[in-house]
């Protein structure tokens, strides 16, 4: 997979690729991120990004062509599978989103920032716009950063134990069981004793009890969705 993201601030994205998961799959080969400082493509001699919106109020907004200049020099060299804007009212990213995009050969990843892009950016160039919730935050470089770290760790081969992203938190509808680890008993705090039966049927009769309950007390509305696709 390769994935493109056009920015304003790299600087804010050269950390969470350089560490854990994100940095032994680009180390592997199995992804390669590239990271386009969009002032490069800036107009003048002052490499012009922002400018004022029209009809007044607060904050700068990205302007319209140094973003095309970038996004037609990408797509000159390769197809993108999709060009994906991180927005606040973008559809909220989601588990079942993040497996959609593993499956990608190219991404293209457009990290808004000041007040955002000129609509027109919007409506003709972007095919995908994507939110990691309902706040505002800087710009979307962080967030693009988790849309990336939540993908790539789906890529086949990136986790060392391929059942490890399957059996993951939202995969199946639901939460994850508790999970425990040595010491069995510490300051009188036990680990529940199924655990140690070797009873691979009774573990995960108890492990799927134990999802269900977290999922009804902790995020309800995935069960209502599991009922009403049932």
């Amino acid at each position: 997979m390769r994935v493109d993201i056009i920015t304003c601030q790299p600087g804010l994205l050269s950390g969470p690729f350089s560490h854990s998961i994100v940095k032994r799959a680009i180390e592997k080969q199995q992804v390669a991120i590239h990271i386009h400082d969009l002032r490069s493509h800036g107009l003048g001699k002052h490499a012009q990004i922002d400018d004022y919106a029209y009809g007044g109020g607060a904050g700068m907004v990205l302007m319209v062509e140094p973003i095309v200049r970038c996004i037609e020099a990408l797509q000159a060299a390769r197809n993108y599978d999709k060009i994906i804007y991180m927005a606040p009212d973008g559809e909220k990213l989601t588990q079942s989103m993040a497996n959609r995009l593993s499956l990608d050969q190219n991404l293209m990843l457009l990290c808004g920032h000041y007040k955002g892009v000129d609509e027109r950016i919007r409506e003709h160039f972007i095919t995908h716009e994507v939110s990691i919730g309902e706040y505002v935050i800087s710009g979307g470089e962080l967030a693009a950063a988790i849309v990336v770290d939540a993908v790539v760790r789906l890529i086949p081969g990136v986790l060392s134990d391929a059942s490890s992203a399957l059996n993951d938190s939202f995969q199946d509808g639901l939460l994850e069981p508790p999970i425990y680890t040595r010491p069995a008993s510490f300051r009188d705090l036990t680990v529940p004793t199924v655990l140690f039966t070797g009873n691979a049927q009774q573990i995960d009769e108890w492990k799927l009890t134990q999802s269900i309950a977290r999922t009804r007390a902790r995020a309800p509305h995935l069960l209502k969705i599991d009922e009403e696709e049932g």
